[in-house]
């Protein structure tokens, strides 16, 4: 069913088709949807090539280097349920709007950063804006394609844009670091930020509000501490060592603010994420998948870059065109399982994704200390396709397990776990690349993890995601 049209669904005459220019206005707001959407991850897979560049140039540690990458996504995961929050409170437009607003400047910021601690800094606002934008990304969506179907191949498109984003990041990184320098990789948001608030602004209806949503501050701060507790101590690992007292400690009071969060949402009057909706198996189930396959994947395009790069000595470019293999395949699967998931579900899709990832990431680690790079790109592709082709299923549970008054925090809850997964996947990649006895030792180990996520995914994707979800 294509989006703009429907059909009676009781065997009466279908409405008469949509004029021509009816049916280009109903792909206006998932363009403006997508363009916000690509920006965000475009941000974090064009910036894993360029990364060992900026950090040599503008002398970084590899502990610099991870919170140059981790900075921004671990506000970026820390603040997605206050801007699911917001979104409800305030309308979903006007919250993206400023997020994308907020992105755009901290861009600007980033690329005329003089020294690692502004980068850092500016990150970290670039994670707030993207913080903003991601959680009324879907929606939006919800909102603008409430027919089951079309809300289906949507929800595929804006799955896809993570795959183009993840393709075209890596080569257009290498492209622009080697070419006019490492700044313009953050220069092109701003083209593209400019693109989506017009599409936005004039093609994407207001959204409700809901002026008696409370934001529950306290439950925003406990979730913002835990995932810096977190992200913090994964990364002083490889400088410091596991068994380091800060390490311990910032682990512990990680768990701690989740409990706290935990206790406050039981006893809020208005919580941020009601607990019996995350007791739900398709909501909490899919919150957790997301967070595992993010963990795999991205932990995989870290650590291979930085692999490719200091221990093979890959330029920036032959770095991109060394990692297509992977990025590329996820554009294709979301839009396969876009289509696929009307005919069989989601949880078909989400089982043999994680496996077929599973599977890739485990024949990287069996591939021997020093493989040869043609040995790699079979297992890259695995893990490609098998991440973005569970991607849909995955967010279509989530969303649908939803009552709409929620849709932004449900949105909020899965992306957030998704960046917590791609934040300790690189943390963690990073550790055990710095910890190992040598490099190959480390990124083996880190594939083998990856690896065990993927499988604990497919186990969890049997569990919690229904046999034939609301989209199919």
């Amino acid at each position: 069913m294509e989006f703009g049209k429907s059909a009676g669904g009781d065997g009466s005459t279908p409405p008469p088709e949509p004029p021509p220019e009816l049916e280009r206005r109903s792909w206006a707001p998932l363009l403006a949807v997508c363009a916000g959407y690509f920006m965000v991850i475009l941000d974090v897979t064009i910036l894993n090539v360029a990364v060992p560049v900026i950090g040599r140039e503008l002398s970084a540690s590899l502990t610099g280097i991870q919170w140059i990458t981790d900075g921004y996504t671990l506000v970026f995961a820390g603040f997605l349920l206050t801007g699911g929050a917001l979104g409800d409170r305030l309308g979903n437009r006007r919250v993206f709007c400023a997020g994308v607003a907020v992105f755009i400047v901290s861009s600007a910021a980033c690329a005329l950063a003089p020294s690692t601690p502004f980068l850092v800094t500016a990150r970290l606002v670039e994670g707030l804006g993207a913080a903003l934008i991601v959680p009324g990304s879907l929606a939006l969506l919800q909102q603008a394609y409430p027919a089951p179907a079309a809300r289906s191949r949507a929800f595929g498109l804006w799955g896809s844009m993570a795959g183009i984003a993840a393709s075209a990041g890596p080569l257009l990184g290498g492209l622009l670091v080697s070419t006019v320098g490492w700044r313009w990789v953050f220069l092109i948001n701003l083209p593209v930020g400019a693109a989506c608030l017009v599409l936005t602004l004039r093609h994407v209806e207001r959204s409700p509000r809901r002026p008696g949503r409370a934001l529950d501050w306290p439950a925003q701060v406990a979730v913002v501490a835990g995932v810096a507790l977190l992200t913090g101590a994964l990364n002083e690992a490889g400088r410091r060592g596991w068994s380091d007292p800060v390490v311990l400690g910032g682990l512990a009071l990680a768990v701690l603010s989740a409990v706290a969060f935990a206790v406050r949402e039981r006893l809020a009057r208005s919580p941020a994420l009601p607990l019996d909706l995350l007791r739900t198996r398709a909501m909490g189930g899919g919150a957790v998948i997301g967070l595992l396959f993010n963990f795999g994947f991205y932990g995989m395009v870290f650590t291979a870059s930085l692999e490719f790069q200091q221990h093979r000595g890959y330029s920036a470019l032959e770095t991109g065109l060394a990692l297509f293999p992977a990025v590329a395949m996820t554009m294709f699967a979301s839009v396969l399982s876009g289509r696929l998931a009307r005919r069989t579900g989601d949880r078909p899709l989400v089982i043999s994704g994680m496996l077929l990832a599973a599977l890739g990431l485990a024949g990287w680690a069996a591939a021997g200390p020093d493989p040869a790079y043609a040995l790699l790109v079979a297992p890259m592709m695995a893990a490609g396709f098998g991440t973005s082709f569970a991607l849909t299923g995955s967010t279509a549970t989530v969303m649908g397990a939803a009552p709409s008054a929620y849709s932004g925090t449900a949105s909020a809850l899965f992306n957030t776990t998704r960046q917590i997964g791609s934040a300790t996947g690189v943390a963690l990649g990073g550790s055990l690349l710095v910890t190992a006895a040598d490099g190959g030792a480390g990124l083996r180990v880190s594939m083998a993890v990856g690896a065990l996520a993927y499988l604990t995914a497919a186990v969890l994707a049997w569990l919690c995601v229904p046999a034939k979800s609301r989209t199919a």
